[in-house]
């Protein structure tokens, strides 16, 4: 047999790291679109994550390696940083004869400010999240994705297999009507991860035809949001539920907004992260009895519009008590 054996077969550690920020009033301005943006690298329709080998012998923990690497290829400064899970199968398995390494990564979530007119280097870009996860984002309703080309071909594809349970004991149907909202499931926004896994395991998404196990459904719906290299659409799909989960219960929004902001600002952001609209009225009175921000007394003047406030984060807080989130409602 040629080639190495399973067990001879070498195994490299990545740092990959999935760094979300959202647009401040002059990007929006340039045309930015409201995020929540992801830093990404390119070469060509190639895209991935910031990422890198790492050096034991120069990186002292995991999470000073990632922040060389991302300082090394992109030049952005990192604030809030959060491992997430080691990921070593979807896109990186070894074949019968490779030689290459396997490489098995440590994602983390790293929360970042974008600053109107820094300069990124060549083939380092922001981009909206949704681009790669159309069917999350809600702000403008129901995404049409979904019934035109998600729900049929999932329906099909659980059609095929209706008893078939997964490791939970959970039918295909089931994850779907839990995942998806079918027959008035919940799309709860949290199951970013599960939602892109369920397209994968149908083989509805590029990543399966690349893997070798695309459905022939793939052929008769559009592409389901832009591809990324290795299994970094994976990475970026726990990254965004995290966020979307820990922005409730941890005041982690504040890690992407800049000193002094106004509550529309701060609305826009947590919108954007979570993809729906939030009722404004609701919205306010849950910021200001949670005490988590307080007027600077200064205002942001508005081409067209009144000055409106200036609010900054009250750090402080964090020193008080345990600083709640922003568990907010959705506009209905």
């Amino acid at each position: 047999m040629t080639g190495q054996t399973a067990a001879q077969l070498p195994v490299e550690i990545n740092l990959t790291a999935a760094i979300v920020a959202v647009p401040g009033r002059q990007s929006l301005a340039a045309g930015v679109p409201h995020g929540p943006m992801i830093l990404v690298t390119r070469d060509g329709s190639d895209i991935g994550l910031p990422s890198g080998p790492f050096d034991p012998l120069s990186h002292r923990t995991f999470e000073m390696g990632l922040r060389a690497w991302v300082s090394e290829q992109t030049g952005v400064a990192l604030g809030y940083v959060e491992q997430l899970y080691t990921f070593g199968d979807r896109g990186r398995h070894a074949q019968i004869g490779d030689s290459d390494p396997h490489v098995v990564s440590v994602g983390y979530l790293a929360l970042t400010r974008m600053r109107a007119g820094a300069a990124l280097p060549e083939g380092v870009e922001f981009r909206s999240a949704y681009s790669h996860f159309p069917w999350e984002d809600w702000r403008a309703g129901r995404p049409s994705l979904l019934d035109s080309a998600i729900l049929p071909a999932l329906r099909t594809w659980c059609a095929r297999e209706p008893t078939r349970m997964n490791a939970r004991g959970l039918t295909r149907m089931d994850r779907l009507r839990m995942l998806f909202g079918e027959e008035d499931g919940r799309f709860d926004d949290e199951n970013v991860l599960d939602r892109f896994e369920m397209l994968y395991e149908a083989g509805l998404v590029e990543e399966a035809r690349r893997d070798g196990r695309a459905s022939p459904l793939l052929e008769s719906i559009p592409q389901l949001g832009q591809t990324m290299r290795l299994d970094h659409r994976r990475i970026l799909a726990t990254a965004l539920g995290r966020l979307r989960s820990k922005m409730k219960y941890r005041p982690v929004i504040f890690e992407l907004m800049p000193e002094t902001f106004t509550l529309t600002a701060l609305q826009s952001a947590a919108e954007a992260i979570t993809g729906r609209h939030l009722h404004k009225q609701n919205f306010r009175r849950f910021v200001e009895n949670a005490a988590v921000v307080e007027p600077t007394g200064e205002t942001a003047h508005r081409t067209g519009g009144r000055p409106a406030a200036l609010f900054r984060f009250r750090r402080e807080v964090v020193q008080e008590r345990p600083a709640q989130g922003l568990r907010v409602g959705a506009r209905g």
